[in-house]
């Protein structure tokens, strides 16, 4: 089966062309199914679905939720049902791993009225690859995913760690929006609302300003004065730049402090995995989070680790895994296909 992945970002479009799993250059059709990349499916999509005009209205109403990126999305989708009649276009949701999140887990502690008046919850992002990832560390150890409790660490220009439990996630560090949890790029991660609303109330921060610093100012950047970017970031820690240096130590702090969490919701530690631009050509950074996380029993081996390349096991139980969204979106097409 020729599958059509489409992943639309807020600024671009990447397709790639899989055939049974394998990668095929020629991305000309025909096709038999497409796969369209949805960041966010909203309160009433948690599972991939075909795509009808019901559908995209439907996802319509929950582009605020993701209004980057799920526009574009969109757009695509409708464009490629019309362009390729007769051929089924699946839209795959980065929140849908996150369903299976236990209530105590996904309920954010507000007014019981507003939770169900406007369907406020933990969502959690990055789905797509905290999945796959999940998948193959169980292939990379030799054991069933069913026996597994696993740390996910997806570290990419965006970054969330997801807790998963016999495969299913249980817990994430990102919620009703991707600004939630760890440090990333040039997103601040979880900040005291109480320290936003004082720069609302008093510091004269208007709340357009706040969330374009929130989102596009703050985190490695914010700390650092680079791009953000983390090779960029780590250049300058080499050369001795002080703001780099504590953007790195920034970083892994709350890496380190969410991995353990996430640890504790999982009930207990079997794998950690690395995936994402970050987590897989990195491996200082793999070699702090694994010191700061011995106390749960991740330990390095040194060599492996630095010479680390693709998939690989780098200690017992810590795995790399590079991030194939494309291959679980193909997984979940063929699921849609196979139920109709």
């Amino acid at each position: 089966m020729r599958v059509l992945i489409v992943n639309p970002g807020s600024d671009n479009l990447k397709t790639s062309l899989l055939d049974d799993g394998r990668a095929v250059d020629d991305d000309g059709g025909p096709y038999d199914a497409i796969g369209v990349r949805f960041v966010h499916g909203g309160p009433d999509h948690t599972a991939p679905v075909r795509v009808d005009d019901a559908v995209l209205a439907a996802l319509e109403e929950v582009s605020g939720l993701a209004p980057l990126h799920n526009p574009p999305a969109q757009r695509a989708a409708r464009e490629l049902a019309a362009d390729h009649p007769g051929v089924p276009v699946v839209a795959c949701f980065d929140t849908t791993f996150h369903a299976t999140i236990p209530a105590a887990a996904s309920t954010y502690a507000l007014p019981r009225a507003w939770n169900e008046r406007w369907r406020l919850r933990r969502y959690g992002f990055h789905g797509l690859s905290h999945a796959w990832a999940a998948r193959r560390a169980a292939e990379l150890v030799g054991r069933p995913v069913a026996e597994l409790r696993m740390v996910t660490c997806h570290l990419g220009g965006g970054a969330s760690l997801c807790a998963v439990r016999a495969g299913r996630s249980v817990d994430t560090t990102m919620g009703f929006t991707p600004l939630e949890g760890l440090v990333m790029q040039t997103r601040s991660g979880s900040v005291d609302p109480g320290l936003m609303l004082h720069l609302l109330r008093s510091e004269g921060v208007t709340a357009d300003e706040l969330y374009d610093v929130l989102d596009r100012e703050s985190g490695l950047k914010g700390l650092s004065g680079t791009s953000g970017d983390f090779q960029e970031v780590r250049r300058a820690r080499a050369a001795g730049d002080p703001a780099a240096d504590l953007a790195f130590d920034v970083y892994v702090h709350r890496l380190v402090r969410e991995a353990g969490a996430m640890a504790a919701a999982a009930g207990g530690l079997d794998v950690l995995v690395f995936t994402g631009g970050i987590g897989e050509h990195a491996p200082e950074l793999r070699t702090a989070v694994a010191a700061g996380l011995a106390h749960l029993g991740v330990r390095l081996d040194e060599e492996r680790n630095l010479a680390a390349a693709g998939d690989a096991a780098i200690g017992d139980g810590v795995v790399v895994v590079t991030a194939r969204e494309d291959l679980e979106i193909e997984r979940q097409v063929r699921s849609v296909l196979t139920r109709h």
